[in-house]
């Protein structure tokens, strides 16, 4: 069986995604969803998306990280996925999709699109881990998957593989383990950040959960107002806006690009 995908990033954060409103795609073959994922043996990317109906929204998405796992959405995922859709016939310009962490919306203009995203939730601001031997202060949240925020001093030198593995792991986020941002605050309204993700069990070069996360936490913190501009790893700058409340956030959307890369088939035996 040949599958038609289609490779898109955003923010250099990149993905496979398949049309499946028929419902052929195996999704119980997680290895083979690992191969495909894989950048040594199959097509590489950060996520695999399908596009399937759904009975209370234009479309389901669902996420599956390069291992295979599959997990609630993903932020740069969730603007490709608006794009395609809409382009396809699978939904409006201002559409709403149904994911495992709750309704999402969005509105596409172009190679750019606004996400809505689903109300943070799990609060837990200036708390202290301890990691390699040094205390880290952080702040969580779950913006669709959870993130841990650590601001440092200097982020160019910080070591994101192996901090970032560290808090990834650590029992203080057991059993489902939890994504870490470490940020750099560069002005009143602007923040950069390095993000470990969970499932990639890498450094990558954008997380759109991950600039939501920080952006929320920063503010919560006094360190940050909305609307937040953040710059990712891979030169990108995101722009998260929210209304703060006093136990947290709410009406929190994404804007960033979502760019075409190729158009491919692969062969599922």
């Amino acid at each position: 069986m040949n599958l038609s995908f289609w490779k898109m990033h955003g923010a250099l954060n990149d993905f496979i995604l398949f049309d499946d409103r028929k419902h052929v795609f195996p999704v119980s073959d997680r290895p083979w969803i690992a191969t495909i994922a894989s950048r040594k043996r199959g097509i590489g990317s950060e996520g695999v998306i399908l596009i399937q109906k759904s009975k209370r929204a234009d479309f389901r998405m669902r996420f599956f990280n390069p291992d295979g796992t599959e997990v609630e959405m993903c932020g740069n995922g969730a603007r490709c996925v608006a794009r395609l859709a809409h382009e396809i016939g699978a939904a409006p310009a201002s559409m709403s999709i149904d994911t495992v962490a709750g309704l999402l919306r969005a509105e596409t203009k172009g190679d750019t699109v606004r996400l809505f995203m689903t109300e943070p939730k799990d609060w837990r601001l200036d708390r202290i881990l301890r990691v390699r031997k040094q205390s880290l202060r952080y702040g969580f949240v779950n913006s669709g998957v959870p993130h841990a925020v650590v601001e440092v001093k200097d982020l160019d030198a910080c070591d994101v593989q192996a901090l970032g593995s560290q808090v990834r792991y650590h029992a203080d986020f057991a059993p489902a383990g939890t994504n870490a941002n470490f940020i750099k605050v560069t002005g009143r309204s602007s923040l950069r950040i390095r993000t470990y993700e969970r499932g990639v069990e890498a450094e990558t070069l954008a997380c759109g959960t991950g600039i939501v996360a920080s952006a929320l936490v920063a503010a919560l913190a006094g360190r940050a107002r909305p609307p937040v501009r953040v710059t990712a790893a891979s030169g990108d700058v995101l722009t998260v806006d929210f209304r703060l409340t006093k136990t947290g956030a709410t009406g929190v959307t994404l804007l960033g690009p979502a760019v075409h890369v190729f158009k491919g088939t692969v062969e599922y035996k």
